[in-house]
């Protein structure tokens, strides 16, 4: 039995180890909510998507 991950990768351009860094977004299949991950070298951050609203991005996982 294969175990489901939690966080999947739906997006993500760029390259670590350039200046601008790569940037990927995630989403985590228990909450729905999504993040933006950026990383270059050794730094890096996480923070949630927003909407134009200023909302955390969600979309909660279908269920099946």
């Amino acid at each position: 039995m294969s175990k489901k991950e939690r966080f999947n990768e739906i997006y993500h351009d760029g390259h670590s180890m350039k200046y601008e860094g790569r940037r990927t977004i995630i989403v985590d299949e228990e909450t729905g909510v999504h993040y933006l991950v950026w990383h270059s070298g050794y730094a890096g951050g996480i923070t949630p998507l927003l909407d134009s609203e200023g909302k955390v991005v969600i979309k909660k996982p279908s269920g099946g």
